[in-house]
């Protein structure tokens, strides 16, 4: 459970310490759930100062942190998948960098597999609603990931 965006900063924090120089995170959940804030904060804990941006319209934000790549997708406004190939999609996953993806179904069939799927999801409780995240490793990265952040819970 995300008690606050506070829970939300630290649990970012500690997952931006175990990224790697490569690794492709999945963000899921319904619209308000907390997958951009969640990236912003991952995105600020990797070393980023500025604002972050929504790429929302623009499927993609790069960002260079020092010698590391990171590229923030939101691909709820995707039509097709193969959109993703005219954009040069393809290059974004074969650099040696992150990739954040938010809204990933929209991209089914041509993303590569996610090191990590991060679940997000909220439910209405009195004044706030009770933000969630489960995080579920897909490869041995990921799976190495999820067991450390668990050991530390």
């Amino acid at each position: 459970m995300l008690q606050d965006e506070t829970v939300t900063e630290q649990l970012a924090a500690r997952l931006a310490l175990l990224l790697p120089e490569r690794a492709v995170l999945f963000l899921q959940g319904p619209l308000g759930a907390g997958k951009t804030t969640f990236s912003r904060f991952l995105l600020q804990a990797l070393g980023h100062s500025g604002a972050v941006k929504s790429p929302t319209y623009t499927l993609v934000e790069p960002y260079m942190l020092g010698a590391r790549q990171i590229y923030h997708f939101d691909l709820y406004r995707l039509t097709d998948p193969e959109e993703l190939e005219f954009i040069g999609g393809r290059d974004y996953f074969s650099d040696q960098a992150i990739c954040l993806i938010e809204w990933p179904e929209q991209g089914q069939g041509f993303l590569p597999e996610p090191d990590l799927v991060v679940q997000l999801s909220y439910q209405a409780a009195d004044d706030e609603p009770v933000r969630c995240i489960e995080m579920q490793g897909q490869t041995e990265l990921g799976r190495s990931i999820v067991q450390t952040m668990s050991a530390h819970d």
